[in-house]
């Protein structure tokens, strides 16, 4: 068969292979795509998808073996967003492909094949992005995907809260957004929430009130009344005034804390609300801008009228390119080791800083960081730690 035969041929099996995708249960998914991978001539296909505190990457088949992400040439592909190919004893090859959707990281994509072209490296690479907006697609809709991303149970408090939360990483040309909260399996009242609505980035923080099934609910319901008064087209500080309102009218004893941000991602102009949250962090040219963000306080969410005033404070800064926004809940600098040593601040901002200089992109910077804020506490936090972080980096004019 020729090239343009061979190219062709090519196609039509791909048109193939997504059409049965998406007829496929996840449980099925493997099977599809190792019968295209084989008649495409890249061997045998297996898919990991990375466990929810990003430390394994787990096989969709039970079958395979558990890769760790910190020291695997899998763990490697994930970390970098990048290809690697390695050789095996039998003479065959080993590749390796990052499976992302956008911004967000999904897992890698395995492919045992006896040599590699060009035209089969791109193959590859387009069969690895179909994939993950396939495996992005069904996850919304299967507990099969769900259950082989977690490595213990999960706490009833925990799974609402994580009920509405957003894909860890979204992003556009111009800004990329990511976020980290732990525990990841007993979490109490934090949350973060993050969107796009045609050139503005909206991103949040919330900090619900205790570490109980009542914190997560108030979380919950302060979360449908931020979303809802945003696709209402609501301003920031309509749409804290409107979590006010469902908080002081269903869950009357409960309150949380919260940042609710607006970025113009063309223009860089960011428009921000405190509501008696720790404030917002502005990190440029790899260095903390102390106080840059910092306003008088505003009481926190949920409180009666006449305690929480009747309109909330809206801040605005214009950013420049590269610029890091971060919000955090107080969990992180708060938590403590054996001895009684805060994480800190100065230690928190550094990590990042660090992370930006050596060129890791934001999830990685994250990734890292809420491992090292764990491992601080013997991977046993007191309070959850959620951290959101956004980057303005426009294109060049």
């Amino acid at each position: 068969m020729d090239r343009n035969m061979s190219v062709g041929s090519g196609e039509r099996l791909l048109e193939e292979l997504v059409r049965a995708a998406q007829l496929a249960s996840p449980a099925e998914l493997p099977v599809v795509l190792n019968r295209y991978a084989e008649a495409m001539g890249m061997g045998r296909a297996v898919i990991y998808l990375v466990d929810i505190q990003q430390s394994l990457l787990v096989p969709l088949v039970e079958s395979e073996p558990e890769l760790e992400l910190d020291t695997s040439l899998a763990g490697w592909a994930y970390r970098t967003d990048s290809l690697r190919v390695e050789e095996v004893p039998s003479g065959g090859l080993n590749v390796w492909l990052p499976l992302a959707d956008g911004a967000e990281r999904l897992g890698v994509l395995e492919l045992n094949m006896s040599t590699l072209d060009g035209l089969k490296l791109r193959r590859c690479r387009t069969t690895a992005l179909l994939l993950a907006l396939i495996i992005t697609s069904k996850r919304t809709y299967s507990d099969t995907i769900a259950q082989r991303m977690r490595t213990r149970p999960m706490h009833l408090p925990t799974e609402m809260v994580r009920a509405f939360l957003p894909p860890r990483s979204i992003g556009t040309g111009r800004v990329v957004s990511t976020a980290v909260l732990e525990p990841a399996y007993e979490l109490g009242g934090d949350a973060f929430d993050h969107a796009f609505t045609e050139d503005v980035l909206h991103a949040i923080i919330l900090d619900g009130m205790g570490h109980n099934l009542a914190s997560g609910l108030a979380t919950s319901v302060a979360m449908a009344g931020c979303r809802n008064a945003r696709r209402s087209g609501a301003d920031l500080n309509e749409l804290a005034g409107t979590v006010d309102e469902a908080l002081a009218k269903w869950l009357p004893e409960q309150f949380c804390t919260g940042v609710f941000t607006q970025l113009h991602m063309p223009t860089g102009v960011l428009r921000w609300c405190n509501c008696g949250h720790p404030p917002p962090l502005l990190i440029r040219r790899h260095r903390l801008l102390h106080n840059a963000l910092e306003r008088p306080p505003e009481p926190p969410l949920g409180l009666p009228a006449s305690l929480a005033g009747t309109v909330r404070q809206v801040h605005e800064v214009s950013l420049q390119p590269g610029d890091r926004i971060l919000l955090y809940s107080d969990g992180v600098v708060e938590s403590r080791d054996e001895a009684g040593e805060e994480f800190g601040l100065e230690r928190f901002t550094d990590y990042i800083i660090r992370s930006t200089a050596a060129g890791q992109s934001a999830p990685e910077a994250l990734r890292l960081l809420i491992h090292a804020i764990l491992e601080h506490r013997h991977n046993k936090l007191s309070d959850d730690a959620t951290i959101l972080m956004f980057e303005w980096q426009p294109p060049d004019p």
